[in-house]
């Protein structure tokens, strides 16, 4: 696979030495035998966002996160390598999701954590695949930041759908689902998808339940779920985020999680040291203001990584 460096550019403190370094000075192009790390992997798709109705863009969401990444303050973490881009360009996901998997198969058999820039949440089906695929002896649990408990039924699959067909995967394959879903919109999910979820047996939070002060009981609930799975794949919807901090997404959120409150329970699962995988989805460029939203997700990618325990 050809890797595109190009986005890793730009400002250099040469006279403050290697303590002044930044993302765009040490990410890697990542090769054989490299020593484990954290392998930056692109899905520039969003077909499943056009599948589910909603606003298309999402495409060039990896490219832009490397920009937003490329410039920020590096600290001593795990080598950071770019992995490259899996791309959708003629509209057969399924293919897609089968070329994500292989790739994240093949970075964690290599040794490395895959931190998946999506694309819409279709990536999640793709990554999963490929976590389990290289996990098949552990429980695997989901934690979900989203407005969207994403179960929903279609005859294809979509940006809505990634969860359900994880849990049908599940069951084909005589595996527990284990999904926890915090940030939940009531006004944006039907009582069915309330259903839906409660009849496959997920765990969630509402958005309003997730304030500053309720932070403590939100991670009571993260821990006990991170003690009841073997590995966990975190997955960060960015529309979970009020829309004045994530204007550039699908759905902006009307109410919504803030960014301090994600970061802090994302921080509780990369100190766990069972983190297996993460993601970030549904950046879409086309409705950023100001770089407001890249910088955003920028943030919570960096802090994934600042605070990895492996």
């Amino acid at each position: 696979m050809t890797i595109d460096m190009s986005m890793w550019t730009g400002r250099i403190d040469a006279a403050e030495g290697d303590a002044a370094r930044r993302w765009h000075q040490v990410v890697q192009p990542l090769a054989a035998g490299a020593a484990p790390g954290i392998a930056i992997l692109g899905f520039a798709c969003d077909e499943g966002v056009r599948r589910n109705q909603g606003r298309t863009g999402a495409v060039a969401g990896p490219q832009a996160l490397r920009r937003a990444l490329a410039n920020l303050a590096y600290h001593p973490t795990l080598p950071l390598y770019d992995a490259g881009t899996i791309s959708c360009d003629d509209g057969d996901l399924d293919a897609a999701h089968q070329r994500l998997a292989a790739r994240v198969s093949a970075i964690v058999y290599a040794g490395h954590l895959p931190l998946v820039l999506g694309g819409g949440h279709e990536t999640a089906f793709g990554h999963w695949l490929g976590l389990a695929d290289a996990h098949q002896d552990k429980r695997i649990g989901i934690v979900n930041f989203d407005a969207h408990f994403d179960l929903r039924t279609a005859d294809e699959a979509t940006s809505g759908t990634p969860f359900a067909q994880i849990a049908a995967e599940c069951a084909k394959r005589g595996q527990h689902f284990r999904y926890l879903c915090l940030g939940v919109a009531e006004t944006a999910n039907t009582r069915a998808l309330f259903d839906a979820a409660a009849n496959l047996g997920a765990e969630w939070r509402l958005d309003s339940d997730m304030t500053a002060w309720q932070l403590a009981d939100a991670r009571h609930q993260l821990a006990e779920f991170i003690d009841s799975v073997d590995a966990v794949y975190l997955t960060i919807d960015l529309d979970v985020l009020p829309a004045a901090q994530m204007p550039a997404v699908s759905a902006p959120a009307g109410y919504g999680v803030d960014i301090s409150v994600v970061e802090a329970l994302v921080g509780k699962i990369a100190k766990s040291g069972k983190l297996v995988g993460a993601d970030l989805v549904e950046f879409n460029p086309n409705f950023d203001q100001d770089s407001h939203g890249a910088k955003a997700a920028a943030r919570l990618a960096w802090s994934i990584t600042r605070q990895l325990r492996r």
